[in-house]
């Protein structure tokens, strides 16, 4: 046999290569953009669920309060003395830390 036909003979088929390229590529997508923001959302679920009196959060228009109440879907947060408002529990971004008091 000739070099060129053992050269022929090596190379994979264009025909198998094409689908393991996207599939490599798609694959490399979901590990960094899918399955970082399923943990962030699991984490972001699972805080909103855990929620209790007397915790302090943050919402997503960027007010500080404390938490005086939970409803079903809904958090009364005391933002002042004597001032409360209902929010959304869907609007709560973040937990403030006990270590920021």
């Amino acid at each position: 046999m000739s070099s060129l036909a053992l050269l022929a003979a090596e190379q994979p088929s264009p025909v198998f290569v094409q689908p393991l390229i996207f599939l490599a590529i798609g694959l490399i997508f979901y590990f960094i953009v899918f399955l970082p923001n399923r943990k962030r959302q699991k984490a972001l679920q699972d805080m909103l669920n855990n929620l209790k009196n007397g915790d302090k959060v943050v919402t997503s228009g960027g007010i500080f309060g404390i938490i005086a109440g939970i409803k079903d879907d809904r958090v009364q947060l005391k933002v002042a003395d004597q001032v409360k408002i209902e929010v959304s529990k869907s609007a709560i971004v973040s937990k403030q830390s006990e270590e920021s008091k």
